[in-house]
């Protein structure tokens, strides 16, 4: 097990879901990956869960307003980088060519936030910490293992996020396309992939969560009779592992892989 206990700046630490329906997806997504659903106190706020595996968290989520549903805003992922300066980061993210979507604000004693489109329409967020630093478990089945860009321009991108973070790269040669993997100082930290042929199509620049399963198949099985959609069934990639890319009951997007080797957060 991958015990987290805080995060260096630039380092994924968090991913939480909007969703239409709060109750129904608490309900589903417990019963997927067996999380433990704790309702946090928002003091009047919007009702918020953590997701607890084992005790630690692992994942959020949170009740999309009537103003975000209105505007045709989908139940969807976010996935957030650690920072020590929430309005710092956002200036930067504008003088980039990003889009500020929530500017930084505190979430009570939990930490604050602030939310981002890159120039290329991806949207992310970052995170600092006050009592909650992120997901204190990673990379074990049924947690956060891996963020993926999906992106109509690499090199754009990599200057951007490589700017705003200071994350470096390197380069796999995947045969139909070149993967960029993402370092934060000497951590693995994700990937980019160019959005390049025909499956492509009508798809819109993002950030993908990745959840680690003991089981792809079983876990695709489980997510369809739960009335989950199949967008990518379950393929493997050489050395790395075996994925497929689903929908959840309200349309949410997110990945899941049974890994032949950690690769989140490894030194």
């Amino acid at each position: 097990m991958t015990e987290m206990n805080g995060y260096d700046d630039g380092v994924f630490c968090w991913t939480d879901l909007v969703a239409h329906d709060f109750e129904a997806a608490k309900a589903w997504y417990s019963k997927i990956f067996g999380w433990t659903a704790v309702d946090q106190d928002t003091k009047g706020g919007p009702p918020y869960v953590i997701w607890t595996q084992d005790g630690r968290p692992v994942a959020g989520l949170g009740q999309m307003s009537e103003e975000m549903k209105a505007s045709g805003a989908p139940t969807m992922w976010t996935d957030y980088v650690a920072v020590s300066d929430v309005e710092a980061t956002a200036a930067k993210a504008a003088e980039l060519g990003g889009k500020v979507i929530f500017p930084p604000f505190q979430v009570l004693d939990s930490g604050s936030m602030a939310a981002f489109m890159d120039p290329h329409g991806a949207m992310f967020a970052v995170w600092k910490a006050g009592t909650h630093f992120g997901a204190g478990t990673v990379n074990v089945p049924n947690s956060m293992s891996w963020n993926e860009l999906a992106t109509t321009d690499v090199p754009g991108a990599r200057k951007f996020y490589g700017e705003l973070f200071g994350w470096t790269y390197s380069e796999q040669d995947m045969g139909q396309f070149v993967y960029t993997s993402i370092a934060a100082g000497r951590r693995s930290n994700g990937g980019i992939v160019p959005m390049v042929g025909e499956q492509w199509q009508g798809i819109p620049p993002h950030w993908m969560t990745y959840f680690s399963v003991a089981d792809v198949d079983a876990t695709a099985k489980a997510i369809e009779e739960a009335g989950g959609k199949i967008c990518v069934p379950a393929i493997d990639i050489p050395q790395v592992g075996r994925f497929a890319v689903v929908n959840d009951a309200q349309g949410a997007t997110f990945t899941i892989i049974t890994m032949l080797e950690v690769r989140l957060f490894v030194d």
